[in-house]
């Protein structure tokens, strides 16, 4: 008994350790930096709920917050009825679904800088082109208004990953019994009712996975923020970690900084944990 427990130990603790040194003692060590005037290099004064309290007064930061809340609730939601759309395609008898499944995916396996050029391009070159020939101005400008700009950030997030959240309801698909299919078949349920009574719930758990990852990747996006529309005009597209990194580096506030990504730490937890409470507790009732 005491063997097997050492062995336990053994093979958890360079887990332990990892976890220790690239998360928990990192995030202690901000939460102590932000309630001082740390520089990034040394503090002088302990000045404890100061940074916290000037949040309150920060409009930049509020509306950062705001636009990223709107930002995450569009793009879980297409997100995820795309995903499973491509998903139930690609698993259905199709002779080029294995095709499809490269091609779906691929975009996710490009990073995020690239894909903000790209699309930066396709936006303000191609878009422009295109409204000038048909004389459509509203595809004329884009990225040069806050409405603009947030549908450029959600048209570049979901088609890059989409093909990733596919992948996760394809593994849930493809775990379904045959046999309820069938069954379902024989008694002439319609496709409508085979989704809503028998794939749907027993996909349940990829919706909790899919609903978190999503969730969790919409609130922390930087890269595509800041390739493609560098948070502009006017600061209206940015989104919170791009207000704490321009804080920290830009402004040279770290101590600030790292207050702002404290807060914000707490509201990404809070939302992601209490999605997968109820989400979990939907399974149940499913």
């Amino acid at each position: 008994m005491r063997n097997k427990e050492l062995s336990f130990w053994l093979f958890i603790t360079p887990v332990l350790l990892s976890l220790s040194l690239v998360v928990i003692i990192p995030v202690l060590t901000g939460l102590f930096y932000s309630f001082t005037d740390w520089n990034g290099l040394s503090f002088d004064n302990f000045i404890g709920l100061a940074h916290y309290r000037r949040l309150l007064d920060d409009d930049q930061f509020m509306q950062s917050l705001w636009f990223t809340f709107r930002f995450a609730f569009v793009s879980i939601i297409v997100l995820n009825i795309l995903g499973l759309g491509l998903a139930l395609l690609v698993t259905s008898k199709l002779k080029s679904r294995n095709i499809l499944r490269t091609v779906f995916f691929m975009p996710n396996l490009i990073g995020g800088l690239i894909l903000g050029f790209v699309w930066q391009f396709i936006f303000i070159r191609v878009f422009a082109n295109l409204g000038s020939v048909i004389g459509v101005e509203a595809l004329q400008g884009w990225l040069s208004t806050p409405e603009t700009g947030f549908w450029g950030l959600i048209i570049l997030t979901v088609w890059q990953q989409a093909g990733y959240i596919m992948i996760i309801y394809i593994a849930y698909l493809q775990g379904i019994p045959k046999e309820l299919i069938e069954s379902a078949n024989i008694d002439g349920a319609t496709p409508f009712q085979k989704f809503r009574y028998i794939i749907f719930p027993l996909i349940a758990p990829g919706f909790t996975v899919s609903m978190f990852l999503t969730l969790s990747n919409s609130f922390k996006i930087y890269d595509q923020n800041l390739s493609l529309t560098g948070g502009g005009p006017y600061n209206s597209t940015q989104m919170v970690a791009m207000n704490i990194v321009d804080t920290a580096f830009s402004s040279n506030q770290m101590a600030y900084g790292q207050a702002k990504a404290v807060i914000f730490f707490i509201i990404v937890a809070a939302f992601s944990l209490s999605q997968v409470y109820f989400s979990k507790r939907r399974e149940v009732d499913l």
